[in-house]
């Protein structure tokens, strides 16, 4: 996995537009195109493709955390800032309803018999050796 792969992921994950990236990338001073980001984006057989280098994703991630986290002086709450994006994102007209997954507490599961096995009793099977016992002679006799 490559930066490019990594850059695409975060994306992805946080729902942020070309626009939002560059604003992420102006809160540390780094200074890049609409254009440029587009380009780490692409495929790599396409031809304007760009490696995303390790400064690029360096400064990303550390906007990122001032975007989300805010600053000392200024803290803000990471959840409302990714509600706020989720906002922003147009609603297609017939498209279903996202529900979000919610992760339920572990429980501990039977396992259910089979209702096409009625009254069939599981056999155990016979125990079937793959290799033959062998006897190895290594050149040398034995005398017993």
């Amino acid at each position: 996995m490559n930066n490019n792969d990594i850059f695409k992921k975060l994306r992805v994950a946080l729902m942020l537009r070309d626009d939002q990236i560059i604003e992420i990338l102006q809160l540390v001073d780094f200074r890049m195109s609409k254009g440029e980001i587009g380009n780490i984006f692409r495929n790599q057989d396409h031809p304007n493709y760009m490696e995303c280098g390790d400064q690029v994703l360096r400064n990303f991630l550390n906007g990122l955390v001032i975007h989300l986290r805010g600053t000392k002086e200024n803290p803000k709450n990471p959840n409302e800032v990714l509600a706020k994006h989720r906002a922003e994102i147009p609603v297609k007209e017939n498209a279903k309803p996202r529900v979000e997954f919610k992760a339920s507490p572990k429980t501990e599961f039977k396992k259910k018999p089979n209702p096409n096995q009625k009254g069939k009793e599981k056999r155990p099977t016979p125990k079937v050796e793959i290799v033959e016992k062998v006897k190895f002679k290594n050149g040398k006799n034995k005398k017993s």
